[in-house]
């Protein structure tokens, strides 16, 4: 399997079904401080879940429709990054994250997140990356503006979390944007 270094200590790879017991595990850790944000992260709560979730991202990289990547942190996995959707043919993609508190304040998803976005737009040819998230979750936002994104505007009451709607923010960056950026700043 390949693995990315993202910094001393730190790599970015691919989350597939054969590691869903550390998985698990990070999501045990991880599940108070993602939850409200990725809520698939409470619904990951024994060996059989865990595995279904990273079946289910298998299925869509082998599908060419998304992808799941997580981040280790002094070998543990501690967060992780995703193409939510990816569509080559249409030119566009989502991206998301989420990181447990051991890995916050590190700028790992930033970093991660921005090998992603390279690779799709110089690899893959993706035009518009898009990155949701909710009005309240300023780091999410702040890795969005971090990757050069601009906020397209909010979608009202989109977003249904036990029982309650809230709206989602919705960010976008274009190639020619990224590709402009020097790479220091990538």
């Amino acid at each position: 399997m390949f693995a990315i270094t993202l910094d001393d200590g730190i790599e970015l790879r691919p989350l597939e079904p054969w590691q869903a017991e550390e998985f698990l595990a990070h999501m045990d850790r991880a599940r108070d401080a993602v939850d409200p944000w990725i809520p698939w992260a409470s619904r990951n709560t024994d060996l059989e879940s865990a595995r279904a979730t990273l079946q289910r991202f298998a299925d869509l990289t082998a599908r060419d429709a998304g992808r799941l990547y997580g981040i280790w942190l002094d070998g543990t996995l501690v967060g992780g990054v995703m193409f939510v959707s990816f569509d080559a043919a249409a030119g566009k993609c989502e991206l998301g994250c989420w990181l447990e508190p051991a890995g916050q304040g590190r700028g790992l998803v930033t970093r991660a997140a921005g090998h992603l976005v390279d690779w799709a737009v110089r690899v893959r040819g993706i035009h518009r990356i898009a990155w949701l998230c909710r009005p309240e979750n300023t780091a999410s936002s702040n890795v969005a503006r971090r990757l050069g994104m601009r906020r397209d505007g909010v979608l009202r009451d989109e977003f249904l979390y036990q029982g309650v709607r809230y709206d989602t923010e919705v960010w976008s960056l274009l190639a020619p944007e990224w590709l402009a950026r020097t790479p220091g700043d990538r």
